[in-house]
């Protein structure tokens, strides 16, 4: 009985949470203490100088290529894993016919806002 508590997923849990920030605070007792440099807490841009903060990117087509990927993505889950029939032919044609539109209207959605 206390061997079934013990090895439950809650309390194994907390016990691997206690046991890796008692890790975590012992090594940080132990590490070595660096110079504070004055660039040291800025972020790293591989060597190039930082954009000034006024400057504000523009994540639009980023956030549309993801959208495109995960419904194509969804799309060949979905599909592979219907059943093999006459009416799964059916459903995953009538699904990439939608998935179809909605590329397309990614597509054209992407050339009209240039």
């Amino acid at each position: 009985m206390v061997q079934q508590l013990l090895l439950s997923p809650p309390v194994a849990g907390v016990f691997f949470l206690a046991l890796g920030y008692g890790v975590y605070v012992l090594a940080g007792r132990f590490a070595a203490r660096g110079k504070d440099e004055p660039g040291k807490r800025q972020p790293y841009a591989c060597g190039e100088e930082m954009i000034p903060a006024g400057t504000q990117l523009d994540y639009r087509a980023f956030f549309r290529l993801a959208l495109m990927f995960s419904v194509l993505h969804l799309s060949a889950l979905v599909i592979s894993t219907l059943s093999p029939g006459a009416t799964s032919h059916r459903i995953a044609i009538a699904y990439l016919i939608g998935i179809g539109i909605s590329v397309w209207l990614l597509e054209s959605y992407k050339e009209e806002n240039r």
